[in-house]
């Protein structure tokens, strides 16, 4: 994730980081099924992933904590 797709996370709603969530969650998924099955090209997608995720819990856990 980029700096400005960081950054564009803060302006996001709690509704569109909870979607945001669900797909990178379903996409980590199916990385591990890929990796499974010896398909996934870039193994190092599923660190990304995983970090991508983190960051998108701690912008949810700021908003809520503001609240």
């Amino acid at each position: 994730m980029k700096t400005k797709e960081k950054k564009d996370l803060h302006t996001k709603s709690l509704a569109e980081l909870k979607t945001l969530l669900k797909n990178a969650k379903e996409e980590l998924f199916n990385d591990r099924l890929e990796k499974a099955q010896n398909k996934l090209k870039n193994p190092r997608k599923i660190f990304i992933k995983r970090k991508e995720i983190a960051q998108i819990l701690t912008v949810m856990k700021e908003k809520e904590f503001v609240k």
